[in-house]
């Protein structure tokens, strides 16, 4: 991936194109829009770095909300400000609030059958696949981040293992192992 400076690189063009890039973004991510929005964002876009998308993406983890919705707002934010920020955030949810509110009108008719309950089962894995590829696809972005490939490995095993292992709640876990990652990568940078 070319590391353009911020200011060669491609960005929204309008209001418009950021609300209706958003809205098909929301619109292809039923179950988990991560691959879909570093895909979009970050390959076809070229709005963002993948190094920009990870830390970005991290930060959006760690704030209240959906994920997707925080890192709408940012992007929406750096391009635009405020206007930019409402504008994603819009785009993100106001025709998905709809197709969301329709097919709860249908499950509610054929929630007991039970060639619904396979597919949602599928789905679901299909999900968990994405996720995963997702995963492996940005992990050589790692390589440049201030904490080192093997540190970052690491926590990642670690977060893993307290987790889905230890079954640690996952605020306790965010909020050990993010302070840890934070005053490590602090310590890093200070000159």
């Amino acid at each position: 991936m070319s590391s353009l400076p911020a200011e060669d690189r491609p960005q929204p063009k309008s209001l418009t194109d950021l609300f209706v890039s958003f809205t098909l973004l929301a619109l292809q991510g039923f179950g988990g829009v991560l691959a879909i929005v570093q895909r979009e964002l970050v390959e076809k876009k070229r709005w963002m770095t993948r190094e920009e998308f990870i830390e970005d993406w991290a930060v959006a983890q760690i704030m209240p909300g959906p994920n997707v919705v925080n890192l709408s707002l940012m992007v929406g934010g750096r391009y635009f400000g405020l206007k930019g920020a409402m504008v994603a955030l819009a785009g993100m949810l106001t025709v998905p609030l709809v197709l969301v509110l329709l097919l709860a009108v249908v499950y509610a008719q054929f929630a007991g059958h039970p060639g619904v309950a396979g597919a949602l089962r599928g789905m679901g894995a299909v999900a968990a696949g994405l996720i995963a590829a997702t995963g492996l696809k940005l992990f050589g972005a790692l390589q440049k981040n201030v904490l080192g490939m093997r540190l970052c490995i690491g926590l990642g095993v670690l977060c893993f293992v307290s987790i889905a292992l230890l079954r640690i709640p996952l605020a306790y876990v965010l909020l050990s192992l993010g302070v840890l990652s934070c005053v490590l990568a602090y310590r890093r940078l200070k000159p």
